[in-house]
């Protein structure tokens, strides 16, 4: 299945049915008042989150959604029949955005998770509805209300416990396929990684999502090599791994191009916990882990830790500081909902 993480979607509403104008006509019965029935409601548009999807690729082959108008409405006070509703299912973790590519309309980040994006056309009154004292044979009915035109963007930022930071080859797809069941492309080029990658690693019993994207350069920010675009797929993560090329004879250059491009992409992501990893030590005697590691620990200002992702030392240890970020970031989720429930309890007593 192919990766798609921005699509462009046109919806519409349905409009409502008109009311009718219609009198009784039965045998015996000399005034026998309007019956005119109401005009049926429009179908609406909506979005729902469903479990198996992580790709928007679906929305290339499909743009336009458009829901059912209401039936009009007919004698002896039938009501006509409700437009259906469209559904837009889209994977955990989509952004709907205005026409703009600005303005978040929702955030569809839990499992099951709906929203309305048109409503449909409330359908007209028939002439029952103006019957008075005064009128009692009223020939005048209300039309539906006509549907909503909408033009929407749908983002998928990845749903995802730790991102994976790095230059092109610094090891990221090979840790992802050494720690979990997902098999990214491997292979000793820059740009292997074309499109984000999730995988389930666990340690100690715990399993937590892992997100390889692909590798950036310097000036990313300003579109070269893939981009920045992918970063997004980053922003959810309770952690950021960053591995760093031991075998690289610029390292310390390579650490300052990342985090110089996380900086510019904003969004927070530079504020995020953050675990730096020497990568492959494999290739690295004991005088040059200790010399490498040292220089790379001034240069970052905190601890450094070692790992091999195709021996696989150290991995486990790596593994078990990011779970320990993880538990830290969901519990001061938990204590923050707490304390806003309470603040809501005290308003709302």
């Amino acid at each position: 299945m192919k990766f798609l993480d921005l699509a462009k979607v046109y919806i519409r509403s349905g409009s409502g049915g008109n009311g009718c104008v219609s009198f009784r006509r039965e045998k015996y019965i000399e005034y026998g008042g309007p019956d005119g029935g109401d005009g049926g409601t429009g179908g609406s548009v909506w979005a729902e989150t469903v479990d198996g999807l992580n790709t928007l690729i679906d929305f290339r082959y499909q743009q336009h959604f458009f829901a059912d108008n209401g039936r009009p409405g007919m004698g002896n006070q039938r009501t006509g029949a409700d437009g259906g509703d469209i559904i837009l299912r889209v994977p955990v973790g989509t952004e709907i955005l205005d026409e703009d590519q600005e303005t978040v309309i929702a955030d569809m980040t839990e499992l099951g998770q709906r929203f309305l994006l048109a409503k449909g056309g409330n359908g007209g009154w028939g002439n029952l509805h103006f019957k008075s004292s005064t009128n009692q044979a009223p020939r005048r009915s209300n039309p539906g209300l006509e549907g909503v035109d909408r033009t929407l963007w749908l983002r998928l930022k990845l749903i995802a416990d730790v991102g994976l930071l790095g230059l092109p080859n610094a090891g990221k797809s090979t840790f992802l396929s050494a720690t979990s069941n997902a098999r990214p492309k491997v292979a000793d080029y820059p740009f292997t990684t074309l499109h984000p990658n999730l995988g389930v690693v666990g340690v100690d019993g715990a399993e937590f999502v892992v997100a390889d994207i692909p590798g950036l350069i310097e000036g990313a920010s300003e579109g070269r090599g893939l981009g920045d675009l992918f970063l997004g797929h980053v922003e959810r993560c309770a952690a950021l791994l960053h591995l760093v090329d031991g075998s690289s004879g610029t390292l310390l250059e390579d650490y300052k191009t990342i985090i110089g491009e996380i900086e510019a992409y904003g969004e927070g992501l530079a504020d995020k916990p953050r675990i730096t990893v020497l990568n492959k030590i494999d290739t690295l005697d004991d005088e040059e882990r200790a010399f490498l590691k040292e220089e790379l620990e001034a240069v970052v200002g905190g601890p450094v830790m070692l790992m091999s992702g195709v021996s696989q030392e150290g991995t486990e240890d790596v593994l078990r500081a990011l779970r320990a970020q993880i538990d830290d970031n969901r519990l001061r989720i938990k204590q923050e909902k707490l304390a806003q429930e309470g603040e809501e309890e005290q308003w709302h007593p």
